[in-house]
């Protein structure tokens, strides 16, 4: 009570607050000026109705200013911009969360750098600010009103919105929860739960009245959307609840989570004409345990009855003023421990709502607010009601302010600082990934420098290598087969198909000596050398490959590289001697030639005049060339009338195959010309010179012989002088082809060596261009996280900026309050 009267007094004697909401009492400050320093002798708080409606001077300009302009220093502008503030802040952090996480997606197909999980709580930041800032749309300043039926919610909240919007009356009234709240358009509207469409709002009378045929659940809501202009409450984003009597239903539980669990102020509605009941005691108990001391204000409605009670009672009507004071202090610091003593005693208030109603119903049409008195005493509760207000602006604004932005405001510091830890971390690993990177492309292109070099110095040693393993094996290769001719007689015994002198024998014969000798030749050049050379070729091969692999240290490289060089079977010299072809002219002459006639002994004798000049003819060659290559003119000689000598006179040279031939015909044909006198004539003188009996003899040992010769020429002889001839004529014919064949087997050996170390080129070259695309790769990748560390850095930069923004914005909001 105490209290109460010192809050009466100072504000009586013009002391009002310095954040006193000017929109609500600027019309009526003169006037209880006037009346109430007329009282303030006698100390009566009660002016009479005749002093009130002499003194009160009423102002339409003030309250139509009043009704449709914003008061800028009003307590509730403070969330207002408070709202507006924050709400540009998260805008800002939801451009940064989105751009952040943009970032974080593109990073994440290096997993090194950022994981799946990093990603997905990126990604998470983005739905949660994005909620928060849906939450700060819907943000607003509500306060509900609770009590027991027939209290006066409903005509509290109409004196407070100056307009009879929801249904009052005698009796239980509301049916359900009412929720009046500003809309931008010019009309009014009200939408059901569950539903979406507009309702007039006159069908509130029906939908909300507990007296209406229609019937909604006492838990059910329905949505009032009132024109801001027309209150400066609801312009200022106050939502005001209505509820039912807190002794219509016992789930009080559901009432407090459905509507009641994001209020910023409870205001108890009491009946001054009776004391607290335990329903509403037990209500605010379940409150005060869903919610971390609420504020609550305690409204003792139709205060205006205490007018009637006659003047001898007036002293028991201030012990009953006291009695309900104290009671309500106790019940907020006793029993729900809320608030102090002396915050509490300033949230107890004794009002009429139905007259406030009346009086600002009034005000509106330009007369003056005593003209809905409805008893004596008018102006103070008039006042009392004002003085609530006032205390309910200052109250809600600070713990809308506080309770609504000042989780945000720390959501959005731990949305930022989380992020820029974070952001740090990545970017710590992009440093260390950007080091690894740089290194491995530091050694990368050393390592295609190192092995440019030494490919350049592999490649002429190995072209050496391969030039003399050539030359090499042409000499084993033409020594081994002069050697094989050489023996070819013994290759030639060795074939034993029988032999028949007739044609079509003698063809398949040849064949297939061709054949026994090609093998033959062949299979001895393998078994001398063709397992040297391939042992030479593979530890050439190996080799190359051993000295490649070295410029190639890549395993994956090293595999491949190996794969390629590797043959699928072992490296096989071929001998193409071709025998039948090249011993396709090779014509037997098997006709019995006496071995001691005049044909015989001409060819004896020429052979050994032809080996004689052989012997000579390196000598003259010799002497050719050491006189160098001087054209020398020969001596001109006359020419002689003497026949041609045909045989070779000494110093002039060997006979040639040519003399021979002629000298044969001439013999032949000598001999045959002369016939029988020819004949008799050598006989004759034979006869003469040796005697008849030494002739005998000797022509008879003649014919013996030839005879013998004659008798012996078999198949046999006729095989022998056959194979004779056949071993003549394929030594000729493969001596020719000795340089042929050797060069071959070179070049065999050349291809072989060449085509592996070829091979092995390509994968050094393919090793190499795997490289050079690596290290374009490592170049792009180290762009890439340059670029990755100059946008973390602007985004550590924005998160401060952010981080700064809120520190600025609770300090300028939430700090002072």
């Amino acid at each position: 009570m105490a209290a109460y009267l010192n809050r009466t007094i100072s504000l009586v004697t013009g002391q009002t607050a310095p954040n006193g909401n000017d929109d609500h009492n600027t019309s009526s400050t003169d006037t209880l000026d006037s009346s109430l320093s007329s009282s303030r002798p006698n100390l009566s708080l009660q002016p009479s109705a005749s002093s009130t409606s002499a003194n009160f001077q009423p102002n339409p300009m003030v309250s139509e200013t009043r009704l449709y302009q914003p008061n800028d220093k009003s307590p509730l502008q403070i969330f207002v911009r408070a709202k507006k503030k924050i709400n540009d802040i998260y805008g800002e952090i939801e451009e940064y969360v989105n751009e952040a996480t943009t970032f974080i997606n593109a990073l994440h197909s290096d997993a090194e750098i950022v994981d799946k999980a990093e990603r997905e709580l990126f990604e998470s930041y983005v739905y949660k600010v994005a909620a928060i800032r849906e939450v700060l749309q819907r943000d607003h300043m509500k306060v509900a009103f609770f009590g027991r039926t027939s209290n006066g919610k409903s005509s509290v909240i109409n004196a407070m919105l100056r307009e009879k919007i929801l249904p009052s009356g005698i009796g239980h009234t509301t049916n359900c929860f009412c929720q009046v709240e500003g809309s931008d358009g010019g009309e009014a509207y009200l939408i059901k739960e569950g539903s979406d469409e507009k309702l007039n709002v006159v069908n509130i009378k029906q939908l909300a009245n507990a007296l209406s045929q229609e019937k909604l659940s006492e838990s059910s809501l329905v949505r009032i959307f009132w024109p801001r202009e027309r209150c400066s409450l609801l312009r200022d984003d106050v939502v005001f609840v209505d509820s039912p009597g807190v002794d219509v239903s016992a789930n009080l539980d559901d009432w407090i989570d459905n509507h009641c669990i994001n209020a910023d102020v409870f205001v108890l509605v009491l009946n001054a004409e009776s004391t607290m009941t335990r329903a509403e005691k037990q209500f605010f108990h379940t409150v005060s345990q869903k919610l971390s001391k609420p504020n609550i204000f305690i409204l003792n409605n139709r205060w205006d009855a205490s007018a009637n009670e006659p003047e001898s009672q007036e002293s028991d009507l201030a012990k009953v003023k006291s009695q309900h004071t104290e009671r309500c202090i106790d019940f907020l610091t006793k029993e729900l421990k809320v608030t102090n003593e002396k915050e509490a005693a300033e949230r107890v208030f004794f009002v009429s709502a139905r007259e406030t109603l009346q009086a600002r119903i009034e005000e509106s049409k330009g007369n003056p607010p005593h003209m809905g008195a409805i008893a004596e005493g008018f102006q103070i509760r008039y006042f009392e009601f004002q003085d609530f207000e006032r205390k309910f602006e200052e109250c809600i604004s600070q713990s809308a302010v506080k309770t609504k932005f000042q989780q945000h405001s720390s959501r959005g510091k731990s949305v930022s600082g989380d992020m820029r830890s974070m952001l740090d971390n990545i970017y710590e690993r992009i440093t260390i990934f950007r080091n690894l990177k740089q290194d491995q492309k530091n050694l990368l292109t050393e390592r295609i420098q190192g092995t440019e070099t030494q490919m350049m110095q592999v490649t002429r040693e190995m072209k050496m290598k391969i030039h003399n393993m050539v030359e090499e094996v042409e000499e084993k290769v033409s020594k081994a087969l002069n050697e094989e001719i050489w023996r070819l007689g013994v290759l030639i015994d060795e074939f034993n198909m029988p032999f028949h002198p007739e044609r079509l024998v003698l063809n398949i014969y040849k064949k297939e000596m061709n054949a026994h000798v090609e093998s033959g030749l062949g299979s001895n050049l393998r078994a001398r050398l063709s397992m040297a050379l391939a042992m030479n070729v593979e530890a050439a091969q190996s080799e190359m490959t051993d000295r490649m692999h070295a410029l190639v240290p890549n395993e994956q490289l090293l595999a491949s590289s190996a794969k390629l060089a590797v043959r699928t079977q072992p490296f096989e010299m071929l001998y193409s001697l071709n025998c039948q072809n090249l011993c396709a002219d090779f014509q037997e002459d098997l006709e019995f030639k006496f071995s001691w006639g005049i044909a015989a002994m001409i060819q004896r004798f020429t052979g050994k005049v032809r080996e004689r000049s052989k012997k000579n003819q390196p000598a003259l060659v010799n002497r050719q060339s050491s006189i160098g290559h001087s054209v020398v003119t020969p001596v001109s000689t006359p020419v002689e009338t003497t026949p041609v000598c045909l045989l070779p006179t000494p110093g002039v040279g060997g006979i040639t195959p040519e003399q021979l031939s002629v000298i044969s015909r001439f013999a032949m044909s000598s001999i045959g010309s002369q016939g029988t006198v020819g004949g008799l004539v050598v006989a004759g003188i034979m006869l003469k010179t040796i005697g008849w009996r030494v002739l005998v003899g000797v022509g008879a040992l003649y014919g013996c012989i030839y005879l013998y010769e004659r008798l012996s020429w078999t198949n046999s002889a006729k095989e022998r002088t056959f194979k004779g001839q056949y071993v003549r004529h394929a030594t000729k014919k493969l001596k020719m082809i000795v340089d042929l064949t050797s060069a071959n087997c070179s070049h065999q050996v050349q291809q072989e060596l060449s085509s592996t170390f070829a091979r092995l080129c390509r994968t050094v070259d393919t090793a190499t261009t795997d490289m050079n695309e690596e290290l374009k790769t490592l170049e792009s990748q180290l762009k890439i996280l340059e670029a990755n560390q100059k946008q973390l850095k602007l985004l550590r930069n924005k998160a401060n900026y952010i981080q700064n923004e809120l520190d600025i914005f609770e300090h300028n909001y939430i700090a002072p309050q």
